[in-house]
């Protein structure tokens, strides 16, 4: 991919990264129930804002996807707007959720790496997607672990357990949804845009 492309998705990454962070998402209840409720919105409990993270990887690549979350980072710290959940500035640092945060550079990248190393069936980037997806919570683990350990972010008096069931365990299947979602919407794009 070109460098004005790459840069054009890694802006595109960046935007939706930061709208993501504030649209909650949501899910239909399942077809067999609508005679009997009609159709309602489900909260999935989490944001787009990991969806925008894989999107951006399975449409502009390695390069644009870890890029955008560079900025998204670097924007969130250096600055006072609020782009990140709660808020934004060098004191998020402490947040026990900022390890997520850093996955995202990686987790894109990662995504990237996969979704253009083989051709864009939906097999595929829902592999590059899930890889993201993982990468994404292991250095939120790893980040939990090291601070908790080391006593340095603002856990409150959650465990180490209960802060990986809080960041890990309870927003995964949401986001495994969310996924699946961006799975197909980038098949559906790659597919128009031919590549």
């Amino acid at each position: 991919m070109s460098v004005p492309n790459e840069l054009m998705w890694a802006l595109i990454g960046l935007l939706l990264t930061i709208g993501g962070t504030f649209v909650e998402a949501f899910a239909t209840n399942p077809p067999w129930d609508w005679s009997g409720h009609g159709i309602q919105a489900v909260s999935l409990g989490v944001t787009y804002q990991i969806g925008a993270v894989l999107l951006t990887g399975c449409l502009g690549g390695k390069s644009a996807g870890a890029l955008s979350q560079i900025a998204y980072i670097v924007l969130g710290l250096g600055s006072n707007l609020p782009v990140f959940t709660q808020g934004g500035g060098l004191s998020y640092l402490k947040q026990p959720s900022f390890g997520y945060l850093l996955g995202f550079i990686l987790g894109a990248w990662v995504c990237g790496f996969l979704a253009f190393r083989m051709p864009p069936r939906i097999e595929s980037l829902s592999f590059s997607c899930l890889c993201g997806l993982l990468t994404i919570h292991l250095y939120g683990i790893g980040y939990l672990i090291v601070f908790h350990a080391l006593n340095l972010a603002a856990f409150g008096n959650l465990s180490l357990l209960q802060s990986i069931m809080k960041y890990s365990i309870y927003p995964l299947p949401g986001q495994l949804v969310v996924t699946c979602a961006v799975t197909v919407l980038a098949f559906a794009l790659r597919q128009l845009m031919f590549y």
